[in-house]
């Protein structure tokens, strides 16, 4: 896990429920490799830049995902893996090279937000709910002084 941004303290507790995470998934998806995967937390900005310059798109965005191994359309790594060699171009020290997940740290903190008024009963099914909740993420963002795009 890499951590770019200093104004980003990312705890060991946090960063070991994620290894959890991305482990068990893997897990589940039936992965035998030892593997690799990247998590690098960015703020809003370098993710809008990473997602201008990878994608054409000049907008934050909450993660962006850059998968090492081209999957046919349809196909995913069970499909592959019964049926495939890897060359030794997608390994780095025996592990399996997954590939690289950024994550806008602040987007992660708006999903909290967003999130968490879902839990006090607000909504957004209709324009009105919307607008209400929208006012409420966007006054608790700037009284945490947390910019989003």
């Amino acid at each position: 896990i890499d951590n770019r941004q200093k104004e980003i303290d990312v705890s060991d507790g946090f960063i070991s429920h994620l290894e959890k995470v991305i482990e068990f998934v893997l897990e589940e998806e039936q992965v035998k490799e030892k593997c690799e995967v990247s998590l690098v937390f960015v703020n809003n900005y370098e993710i809008r830049n990473i997602n201008r310059e990878t994608r054409n798109i000049d907008k934050v965005t909450d993660v962006l995902s850059f998968p090492m191994i081209d999957y046919k359309k349809g196909k995913v790594y069970k499909d592959l893996y019964l049926n495939f060699n890897f060359d030794s171009m997608f390994f780095d020290n025996g592990n399996l090279v997954l590939g690289d997940i950024v994550i806008s740290f602040r987007e992660a903190s708006y999903l909290v937000i967003h999130s968490v008024l879902h839990l006090l009963g607000y909504d957004h099914m209709d324009e009105i709910e919307k607008r209400a909740m929208r006012n409420r993420e966007e006054y608790i963002l700037n009284k945490l002084n947390i910019p989003r795009e």
